[in-house]
Order: C-alpha cells, then sequence, then structure tokens
C-alpha cells in the first residue's frame, strides 16, 4: 500500500499520465466514490466498461498489490475527506470573496502536498543530498526562481550548489555532473524536453537525479532515481499558478528543514557565518 498518501488526491496527480480506458475508471472513482468503494473489480469493470485487468493495472500504476487494498484506501480517504467552500472564482465575487477562495484553495494545496509525499522518496532524497559533493539544481522559466530559492537555502546552510535556469546551461552542466553530484530538477508538467535530456545526459555520466514534479508518471519522474510529488492544478496556458509553486515552495521546506536538521551542528555553523556576512549590511 502506498505510503502515507491520499488516494483520490494521487488519482488526480498521475490522471494525465493514465491511458484512455484507465481515466474511464478515474473519472468513476473520482465521480462516484461511494458506490465505487462497495463495487467488486467485476462490477467496477462493468460500470467504467473496461475489462477487469484494467482495474488490476490502474490499482498498480497507485502502488497497491491488488483491488482489495485499493479500496480500503479509498474507504480511508472518504472518512478524513475534509468539507470547504467552492473555491471557483466567479466574475461577480467581491475582493473580500476572491480573497478568501485564493486563501482556501492555497491551504488546501498546502494540505495536499501533505497527502502526496512518499516518506521513503522523501528520506532517500534526504540522505543523496546531504552525501553530494555537488548539487545542480534546475529550472525553466517560472520554475527557474524556485531554482534559485532553492540554491540559496542550501548556500546558507554550507553546501555546494548552483542553480541554473537557461537551458543551454543547463545542458552544458549536466555534461559535467558526475558521480557523487546531485542533479535536482524542477518541473510541474515533467515533460520539458531540456529538462529531460539533462536528467539523461547527467545519469549517463553517474550523477543521482532528483524530480520535482506534478506527474509522477511524466517523462522527467521515468528517468528520475529520486521523485517527489506535489499537486497541481496547472494547466499548458496556466504556466507559473502560485497555487502550484505553494505546493512546491511548503515540500522543499519540508525537505530542506529535514537536511539542516541531519546537518546539525555544520549548518547552523553555516547559517551564523552567512547571516554575520550581511548583518553590518542592513540599516
Amino acid at each position: 500500500m502506498p505510503n502515507q498518501t491520499d488516494t483520490l488526491l494521487m488519482i488526480k496527480v498521475i490522471y494525465p499520465s493514465l491511458t484512455k480506458t484507465e481515466k474511464k475508471v478515474a473519472d468513476l472513482i473520482l465521480q462516484h466514490s461511494d458506490s465505487a468503494m462497495m463495487a467488486t473489480i467485476t462490477n467496477l469493470a462493468e460500470q467504467a466498461g473496461v475489462g477487469e485487468t484494467t482495474i488490476l493495472r490502474f490499482c498498480r500504476k497507485l502502488g497497491f498489490k491488488g483491488y482489495q487494498d485499493f479500496k480500503l484506501s479509498i474507504a480511508i480517504d472518504l472518512v478524513n475527506l475534509p468539507t470547504h467552500i467552492n473555491d471557483e472564482i466567479d466574475e461577480d465575487d467581491d475582493y473580500q470573496m476572491v480573497a478568501r477562495k485564493t486563501t482556501a484553495n492555497n491551504e488546501r494545496m498546502v494540505q495536499d502536498t501533505l497527502g502526496t509525499i512518499n516518506m521513503i522518496e522523501l528520506k532517500k532524497a534526504v540522505k543523496t543530498l546531504i552525501g553530494a559533493r555537488k548539487i545542480y539544481v534546475y529550472g525553466l522559466v517560472s520554475s527557474g526562481t524556485t531554482a534559485q530559492d532553492v540554491y540559496y537555502r542550501l548556500m546558507r546552510i554550507g553546501m555546494n550548489a548552483e542553480a541554473q535556469r537557461d537551458a543551454h546551461i543547463i545542458a552544458m552542466t549536466a555534461a559535467l555532473a558526475g558521480e557523487q553530484d546531485v542533479v535536482f530538477g524542477i518541473s510541474t508538467s515533467g515533460g520539458t524536453v531540456d529538462m529531460v535530456e539533462a536528467f539523461r545526459r547527467a545519469k549517463k555520466n553517474g550523477a543521482t537525479t532528483i524530480a520535482l514534479t506534478g506527474n509522477g508518471e511524466s517523462a522527467l519522474a521515468a528517468v528520475s532515481d529520486i521523485t517527489l510529488l506535489v499537486p497541481s492544478k496547472e494547466m499548458p496556458l496556466q504556466g507559473g499558478s502560485f497555487s502550484t509553486k505553494i505546493a512546491q515552495m511548503n515540500l522543499l521546506d519540508v525537505l530542506l528543514t529535514l537536511v539542516t536538521m541531519e546537518l546539525k551542528d555544520t549548518a547552523y555553523d553555516s547559517i551564523k557565518l552567512t547571516a554575520k556576512a550581511v548583518v553590518d549590511r542592513m540599516v
């Protein structure tokens, strides 16, 4: 069974990567979770208009050994399902309502992040970053600013890191990454060709790759040694969604806080030194 994850949320996360028949199963479960939880595998297959093998393949994509484990997880989800206001913003909403709905959406995205964290992958990411000789942090377009934030946090705790947001420089630095180095890529879709090719090049040289993405079945996740998933409502025409960035920053905060805690005195000494270096420059 998946490690402490929200199954209904995970269905939404991997939805873009599902086959046409698997999407029929996903749609049925998301729209009729209560009845789907009570159905046998035969009944669910009939309702979705697919074969039983499709149901089993769908369950395995979510990390379950079989259909019964999947049903149990859905039942737990339904018990813990939160209630919230409709966050769809209407053109008639006043400033106060827009503020409330936006805030509610962002709060839910942060909570959803907790539901998608795979603790095994998170622990692997912490251990890998701590043992890295150098960390290359990559992000394109709006993800580039997030990459810069990650670099800043890593630098302040004394780690050897750099951030790149230009596709050509990403390609060149990935070619220089080698054993004991880590390439950390941030891509909501996980389908950006430049990022995927950089990961392939770095892996060929022996570097370890970590992806922060909203699609666990994406091309980037497929070439990653470690995948950290975040929920995303971002569509191709909605690049740079703040709610998605908030979810990313929340998971990154968890990750880098754990790295800092593991490094202990070494990290805190570096924080003191970097703080002291700029304190005299404050007004």
